[in-house]
């Protein structure tokens, strides 16, 4: 069986040679890297220069038995998971083991490595858990984030986001899957790189949108195939999951995914391990899987369009990405920035932007996220000459379409209508009010306030003049 570098370290110490190649051979066949003992008192040299996630270890071994093996294990690393390989007739020294801080037992003779391997995956899932909850506890104490550079391409004050960056990073250490949902957009790809900065996993990030893909294109896109696979294939492939080794392979658009490749991605989850295109050998896999959706996926899962276990799979870890409507301070930061990225790509002195350009975008919803806003602030450096950036491109792009509001909201908010005992105010004194709080939202300027009121300013210039000819007789 081929495969991958990987992550994850196991040490073996048993004085049996038997058992100790059988033992290292089912788990490096499994994909893991191997360390091996005969003895306590070696295992404990190499455990402390190359401190492996997971111990197995017999108890009755010369020079250091395993219960003293444990003993010294657990004083220099008490999360490192430790499991107890004993003969039938030991399992009163097995129960001393557990009380020392052995994480489980196991009865020799063993019929059955592949409960073994379960049991391996087991303990190194619950302490990746572990680790998340600490982590978490950590950050939610000092409010800080252990590695703010991961987050730094990401532009935000929105506390909502920062507590995302707090549950990214915590949940970044573990090689669980992990989904993120949000509006086209919204960012998804940034936030799936960030987690994988944050986790400091040494292979490479790799991006895929696998929207619209058929079953063969995305097999031979992420698994790859080996030579003769098909018509033209005169030349193996490597696929991008092998690209991803020890790091992490993000699939966008996963809702779009058809029903035979879902089950291929679902065994890879399962098993971590994939078949590249014409080979019946399997390759095991170190990539951690990230994707994302601007989908609805339960929904899709009650119309039968997506797989319920494949759906489970992956969303071990789930972030959820506000749309840019809902962190609206967010928009003069992202506003700037964009202005001088533009203005650099296209070897320009970043324009001034004019403060009533902040109170326009302030009234439209952003349907297309920070992408939409992106496109809208190059499409008007791009058109900019001198003087301060052109409003103009911005309106002609928004089309007109302001965030909606409520009559009955919009005269509370003006008026401070409370319960139905009080006086409805009069028409005239609503319009009165609704163009004075449209004023001073604008800060004085009639082309916006026109914008929050939904009518043009010509019409809004109509509506003074009347009140000043009404005042002046």
């Amino acid at each position: 069986m081929q495969r991958d570098k990987t992550a994850h370290s196991i040490l073996i110490v048993d004085d049996d040679e038997a058992i100790l190649k059988s033992l290292a051979c089912f788990f490096e066949d499994s994909g893991y890297d191997v360390l091996e003992a005969h003895n306590g008192r070696e295992g404990l040299v190499i455990f402390n220069d190359k401190h492996p996630e997971l111990v197995f270890t017999d108890l009755l071994m010369p020079e250091m038995d395993g219960l003293e093996f444990i003993r010294a294990i657990k004083e220099l690393c008490p999360e490192t998971p430790v499991i107890v390989i004993s003969g039938i007739g030991v399992v009163a020294d097995a129960i001393k083991a557990v009380k020392l801080g052995a994480w489980d037992y196991i009865t020799k003779p063993i019929h059955n490595l592949d409960e073994l391997g379960i049991i391996a995956k087991r303990a190194l899932e619950t302490v990746e858990l572990r680790q998340e909850v600490t982590s978490l506890r950590k950050q939610i104490l000092t409010g800080q984030l252990s590695n703010p550079t991961a987050f730094s391409n990401i532009v935000t004050h929105d506390e909502g986001m920062k507590r995302i960056f707090h549950y990214v990073e915590a949940i970044a250490p573990t090689s669980q899957p992990v989904l993120i949902c949000g509006q086209t957009g919204t960012g998804k790809e940034l936030i799936a790189s960030a987690l994988h900065t944050a986790s400091k996993r040494k292979g490479n990030f790799v991006a895929v949108n696998v929207g619209g893909l058929d079953d063969l294109v995305f097999s031979d896109t992420l698994f790859g195939h080996v030579r003769g696979a098909f018509t033209g294939a005169d030349r193996p492939r490597e696929g991008l999951i092998a690209q991803a080794a020890n790091g992490s392979l993000f699939l966008d658009e996963i809702g779009e995914l058809n029903d035979v490749s879902q089950i291929k991605l679902l065994r890879l989850l399962q098993e971590q391990e994939y078949f590249q295109l014409g080979s019946d050998t399997p390759q095991k896999t170190t990539a951690r899987i990230i994707a994302a959706t601007n989908q609805d996926l339960r929904s899709l899962i009650g119309m039968g369009k997506f797989r319920q276990d494949l759906f489970y799979r992956l969303c071990t870890h789930q972030v959820q990405i506000p749309p840019l409507a809902a962190r609206k301070g967010d928009i003069p930061l992202l506003l700037g920035q964009f202005v001088t990225e533009a203005s650099a790509s296209m070897h320009k002195e970043p324009p001034a932007i004019p403060q009533e350009l902040h109170r326009y975008l302030d009234t439209y919803d952003f349907p297309g996220n920070v992408r939409e806003l992106k496109s809208m602030v190059y499409d008007a450096v791009a058109c900019h000459t001198r003087g301060m950036l052109a409003k103009e491109s911005f309106i002609q792009a928004i089309g007109g379409r302001i965030l909606p509001a409520s009559a009955e909201t919009a005269l509370s908010t003006c008026i401070g209508i409370g319960d139905e005992e009080d006086r409805l105010p009069t028409l005239k004194e609503a319009e009165e009010a609704l163009i004075q709080k449209a004023l001073e939202r604008s800060g004085g300027n009639q082309g916006v306030a026109a914008r929050y009121l939904g009518i043009t300013r010509q019409g809004l210039n109509k509506i003074l003049n009347r009140k000043k000819r009404s005042n002046l007789t």
